[in-house]
């Protein structure tokens, strides 16, 4: 699964910090997902995307080979 993390931080100036905080997690927890090392669960894939303002499909891509 891809996502759009780092994209949709850069549209609106934030760090990884803020986003972190924000959706109450770890800014290493942000760095693992923007690098696809750890998949984000439901309900933190859900605030993410609330946060951005966007469908999570919008955010978070599911690959054919997923």
């Amino acid at each position: 699964m891809k996502n759009r993390i780092k994209v949709e931080r850069a549209e609106i100036n934030i760090t990884q910090q803020q986003l972190a905080e924000a959706v109450g997690v770890s800014r290493q927890t942000i760095v693992a997902i923007e690098k696809n090392h750890f998949l984000p669960s439901t309900p933190l894939a859900l605030k993410i995307s609330r946060f951005f303002g966007k469908p999570v499909e919008s955010i978070f891509i599911l690959e054919e080979t997923d």
